[in-house]
């Protein structure tokens, strides 16, 4: 099944943040298991009941200060590619910024009323960046350049939540909160992963359960997902991703300052500067030469690459193998071009062969040859004859789904 061209393109771009989400977002057997006394003195709960506090929590206003660090272990070409390249549009483009959480450390101010109104704010260094949803409009403003982007969000009241609300695009912006990740991670609860309440903890200064999440497969990148939970009303206060070797969280996000009041009215509000520089979205996507796109594009000719990036004329398939925490794509570019042919070609673009030349180790097996993408959480074998097995599994788990779908 070919791949939407537009689809395909913009969730390679976010393949990282995506992956951090949506990987982690395995699957859940409830384990019987009591908290015990490493934090805070709190009731015993079973996993399952801390689970249904979470599903029962209807706390919609709230603001406060909340961190996240990403420690994917990127190749620099990736990483430059993923963490915000310079999307067409200006450096107040929403989708450039929020790429940027796929790596390194960022402290954002946050604020929530109900599903209408949201803002997230930026504060890395003395400039700051403000992401806000009011109604029907979604402002982003860069305080250094002094740009603002501006869309109407042509999707309101097009979708319905579980409480009946609108369903926006803002939403998939603002993904990066704790509340959003511990969301994702237990939507697809299922039967196999191993869950067991963990020590209790202070998370912004409210104690809190830890729900811990840990694969019951082989071959994964993920030692365990923690999610704290506030022990009064049921809110993720903070997740962590914590690799199966160890070493510190690959996805550290969590409140350092919260308060459940209902934000003040103006938090919403916002009025371009005067000589600011304003760019109106087109249907979400700033249009436009260079920047993350041309990136995209310069490198569909790599082998499997144009499957992902959803190439003009591409014919790439999408399988996907095995489940749970072992699951691996399979992407058959259909390109008929392989490593060895991009590494001789004299006209191959540069991203291209730069990204060839920041591939880790070279594999082969009953499948051929091929080479190695290695971080923290996600490998990607690309194999000479233009396919690629992705997941968040080890290497060795590749090579061994490469040989037996060769």
């Amino acid at each position: 099944m070919a791949p939407n061209t537009k689809t395909s393109r913009k969730a390679a771009r976010y393949a990282v943040p995506v992956a951090v989400a949506g990987v982690a977002a395995a699957t859940v057997a409830m384990v019987p298991a009591f908290a015990n006394a490493g934090g805070p003195d709190l009731p015993k709960v079973t996993a399952q009941q801390l689970i249904e506090k979470v599903a029962a929590s209807d706390v919609q206003q709230l603001s406060g200060t909340a961190r996240i660090t990403t420690d994917l272990g990127l190749p620099k070409i990736a990483s430059g590619l993923l963490g915000g390249g310079g999307v067409a549009g200006g450096s107040a483009n929403p989708e450039d910024k929020v790429a940027q959480l796929a790596n390194g450390s960022h402290t954002l101010r946050v604020a929530a009323d109900g599903p209408d109104r949201q803002r997230l704010t930026f504060l890395d260094g003395k400039d700051e960046y403000s992401l806000i949803h009011n109604g029907d409009d979604v402002w982003g403003y860069d305080s250094k350049s002094n740009e603002v982007f501006h869309e109407k969000n042509a999707e309101a009241g097009q979708g319905k939540g579980k409480d009946g609300g609108k369903e926006h695009k803002t939403g998939d912006r603002l993904a990066a909160s704790p509340q959003k990740l511990a969301e994702e991670i237990l939507k697809a609860a299922g039967p196999t992963t191993d869950v067991s309440v963990g020590d209790t903890a202070q998370v912004a200064g409210r104690d809190a359960y830890q729900l811990v999440l840990k694969p019951k497969q082989t071959g994964s990148t993920v030692g365990s997902v923690q999610i704290a939970v506030d022990a009064k009303n049921g809110v993720p206060l903070r997740v962590q991703l914590l690799s199966a070797q160890g070493g510190k969280p690959i996805v550290d996000a969590g409140f350092t300052k919260v308060d459940f009041a209902k934000p003040a009215a103006d938090t919403f509000s916002f009025t371009a500067p005067k000589g600011a520089k304003l760019t109106e979205g087109v249907d979400g996507e700033g249009k436009g030469k260079g920047g993350a796109d041309e990136h995209w594009k310069a490198l569909e000719s790599f082998p499997g690459l144009g499957g992902l990036a959803g190439g003009a004329g591409g014919k790439g398939d999408v399988k996907v193998l095995g489940e749970g925490w072992s699951t691996i794509a399979r992407i058959d570019s259909g390109e008929g071009r392989n490593l060895k042919d991009l590494q001789n070609d004299k006209n191959a673009p540069k991203e291209a062969k730069q990204f060839l030349d920041s591939l880790g180790d070279k594999v082969t097996g009953k499948f051929g040859e091929g080479r190695v993408l290695s971080t923290r959480l996600v490998n990607a074998l690309i194999t000479d004859d233009g396919k690629v097995y992705v997941g968040a599994v080890t290497k060795d788990a590749l090579v061994k789904a490469a040989d037996a779908n060769k």
